[in-house]
């Protein structure tokens, strides 16, 4: 699995972003402790924290093209210093919470354009399949572990330093990313042009059936995430203490992490396109286990193994940037990218909302697990049929 860290290229984008993940996970608590503590509102807190994501899925879709249209590591090592300098002014003590709010929105707007960047340009770096998809599954791994590390330590450090310092030591980690990017990865001249059609990414992957049917495997993603958003009424019809709701949110990128690593290491990149359909519909058939109202450890069980058929999601991902021509690669990846964040959104929320309507969370993530299967099974035999079809891979 660590095969692609023999790259140069690749070590110095996989730091880049690890670190970089590590500090924004850093900056969502240092932000929310913050506001809370200066205001004692908890619509403060909300509002700044919904902020950290509402950019993305705004300007997911626009500003990715950008990365079609200039040189990816331009892009990538420009918005990494552009988002050390806006976090960089987070930092100072006493700024007002308006200004932070503005700050927060620039800051992870310029992540749009990065991220689409960093996807395209990690399949430019990596030509041959099983190569670039080992390299995904890296990706995969390593953030997902950034995540619970930073989220899980961020509270104490934030403690321990105080959120001015934490916010600081975010700017710095964007600053040495775009070190990293700027002197030990390969400039390339842009994929597109600057005559290119805005959105003609997006008409071209919607003109895929392919395609169409991997963005609907992703989407499942949004009914497979719903236990997080319910992880303390969860918790609470368990009767299990406080700290079971850390334990439920972290079972599923833990059973996550596992997955990656099992098919990295047993399956061939045609072997795990084989399996996507099957794994899709398991991801969220474990859910119904929830029907049972189980008690903590078997929700635990249920939830990593939800998680670990998952893992399909990395192919997922990487079969839709290697099947987009190059020159498309940045537009159409902010489609992909935004398209999940959307589903994932929109699932917690409808998962909220049923399990307001019914009075029990466990028979809502069961009704999701549901659901999904009957959702999940035609999308799946529509990826058999496709996975084959006569179009020949672009790229």
């Amino acid at each position: 699995m660590t095969a692609p860290l023999g790259n140069r290229e690749f070590r110095a984008l996989w730091a880049a972003e690890t670190q970089s993940v590590l500090g924004d996970q850093l900056t969502t608590v240092a932000l929310a402790i913050m506001v809370f503590d200066r205001t004692g509102s908890a619509l403060w807190a909300a509002l700044v924290y919904a902020l950290t994501f509402l950019p993305a899925l705004a300007g997911g879709l626009g500003l990715a093209q950008l990365a079609d249209r200039y040189p990816r590591r331009t892009i990538l090592w420009v918005t990494a210093a552009m988002q050390a300098v806006l976090v960089g002014l987070m930092a100072i003590p006493d700024s007002p919470i308006a200004l932070l709010c503005v700050l927060i929105v620039f800051a992870r707007l310029a992540g749009a354009p990065s991220n689409a960047a960093q996807n395209a340009l990690t399949r430019e770096v990596f030509t041959e399949d099983e190569m670039y998809l080992r390299s995904q599954d890296l990706r995969g791994i390593t953030t997902n572990t950034a995540m619970l590390v930073g989220l899980g330590g961020g509270g104490l450090l934030v403690s321990l330093v105080g959120p001015f310092y934490a916010l600081a030591a975010d700017a710095l980690t964007f600053a040495v990313a775009a070190v990293l990017i700027r002197r030990y990865v390969r400039w390339r001249p842009a994929a597109g042009g600057n005559g290119d059609a805005w959105f003609g990414a997006l008409r071209w992957v919607f003109g895929q059936r392919r395609l169409r049917v991997l963005l609907a495997l992703s989407w499942l993603v949004g009914l497979a995430v719903i236990p997080e958003g319910l992880a303390a009424p969860l918790a609470h019809e368990m009767g299990a203490p406080s700290q079971a709701v850390g334990w439920l949110l972290a079972a599923d990128p833990l059973g996550f992490v596992a997955g990656v690593f099992l098919l990295s290491r047993y399956a061939s990149a045609e072997d795990r396109r084989r399996l996507m359909g099957i794994l899709a519909v398991c991801s969220v058939a474990a859910l119904i286990g929830f029907a049972l109202q189980p008690a903590l450890p078997f929700a635990l069980v249920i939830l990593a193994l939800a998680g670990a058929a998952g893992a399909y999601i990395i192919t997922v991902g990487a079969t839709f940037i290697t099947w987009v021509p190059n020159d498309l690669r940045g537009g159409a990846g902010g489609l992909y990218r935004t398209g999940l964040r959307v589903a994932q959104g929109v699932g917690v929320a409808l998962g909220g909302v049923v399990a307001h309507l019914i009075g029990s969370a466990s028979t809502a993530v069961a009704f999701a697990g549901v659901t999904g299967v009957v959702l999940a099974i035609p999308v799946a035999l529509a990826w058999t049929r496709v996975r084959t079809a006569d179009p020949s891979v672009s790229g």
